[in-house]
């Protein structure tokens, strides 16, 4: 082992001991191999020396050499629980699209037996950082309404819905956007903006996707409405049928909070991804009139409760470590960057683009 400067630090090199920021928290464990991104981290928070293996000292050339092999193998080879289920979900799902197109009914038994799969798994599941790796243009949709399962499920918990709603509160995120089986293939993968003709036609998937459930039996009527229902605004200003607050479902009500958060996150062929606190934001503006304010609230709340010593990268990607989060702005904490604090309530240009990765010492 020896100390190095982090100028000398190189590419490859493995940290032999905890490297700390300068208010405490863990900034790489022991046992972390040097990319850019460690380097590009190091310098942001001015750590001016590690220590690092020394390339002659064979027990470290061994475990370096066994943690790299360890390291490939989970990367190809092992999912997490979440996204072993998550993917096969995926798979599930886009088969019984292909069903719902070709005139076939719905095994909702199939459906609920793989979602009860998924969701044994729900604590991995974190909101503001959850990605799949990739995702095909074609199988946007699929990727979409799995996540809004999971987040459905999770809302209707955080609501306070009786326990025999979380389950289906999760069905109504999953199949709301069935309907779409029914829409032109070409219209839906295109792969730029619908002109206006076509977005009527996108339009024509609520109702679609409600007679489709009609059929269905083991879900409530709540699930067949969020299908219908889930454009819908509080204000009125929804579609298909224009309906006001009192006469949207609640499952609507939270799959409609879902369905923009999980669509707005998600990159397009046609567009980049948007940063998951912008669309925090929009939808907290959407509260007043748009969305239900006490489900947003509630929302918002839940997937922002930071906790300090948390890395961050701003909107002008510089890193920094959250150090206080204030209730009254929630997407919005005090971040330290290199010993100066940065409040994000104050500083409105600025952002949280997205949480960096944990540093642990599998990696």
């Amino acid at each position: 082992m020896a100390t190095v400067a982090v100028s000398q630090v190189k590419l490859g090199d493995k940290i032999a001991q905890d490297v700390l920021t300068p208010l405490g928290s863990v900034l790489f464990h022991k046992g972390k191999v040097v990319t850019s991104r460690e380097l590009e981290i190091l310098q942001a928070f001015l750590v001016p020396t590690v220590v690092v293996g020394l390339p002659g000292d064979k027990k470290e050339e061994e475990e370096a050499v066994g943690d790299k092999t360890q390291e490939l193998s989970k990367e190809t080879t092992v999912k997490s629980p979440l996204l072993e289920q998550y993917d096969r979900t995926v798979v599930l799902l886009k088969s019984v699209s292909n069903q719902v197109m070709s005139g076939m009914g719905i095994s909702i038994l199939e459906i609920r037996n793989q979602l009860e799969a998924l969701l044994v798994h729900i604590q991995e599941y974190k909101i503001l950082t959850f990605s799949p790796v990739t995702i095909k243009n074609e199988d946007y949709l699929y990727h979409k309404s799995v996540m809004s399962a999971m987040s459905c499920y999770m809302l209707a918990q955080w609501n306070d819905f009786p326990k025999k709603d979380w389950m289906q509160a999760a069905l109504a995120g999953l199949l709301h956007d069935i309907g779409n089986a029914k829409i032109d293939r070409n219209i839906l993968n295109k792969p730029t903006k619908l002109n206006a003709e076509e977005s009527e036609e996108m339009k024509r998937h609520t109702v679609l996707g409600y007679q489709v459930l009609l059929k269905v039996t083991a879900i409530n009527e709540g699930v067949k409405l969020a299908a219908l229902q889930h454009h819908e605004r509080v204000d009125g200003s929804g579609y298909p049928l224009g309906v006001e607050s009192s006469k949207i479902h609640p499952y609507a009500k939270i799959v409609a909070i879902s369905d923009i958060f999980n669509a707005m996150t998600m990159k397009r062929v046609y567009r980049k991804a948007t940063s998951p606190y912008l669309v925090l934001e929009q939808i907290q503006q959407d509260a007043f009139g748009k969305l239900e304010p006490a489900y947003v609230r509630t929302f918002i709340d839940k997937v922002t409760q930071f906790h300090n010593g948390t890395i961050v990268r701003l909107s002008d990607n510089r890193i920094g470590e959250i150090i206080f989060s204030d209730h009254k702005y929630p997407t919005r904490p005090w971040v330290s960057i290199n010993g100066t604090i940065v409040n994000l309530s104050i500083e409105r240009q600025l952002y949280i683009e997205e949480i960096m990765p944990k540093m642990d010492s599998s990696k």
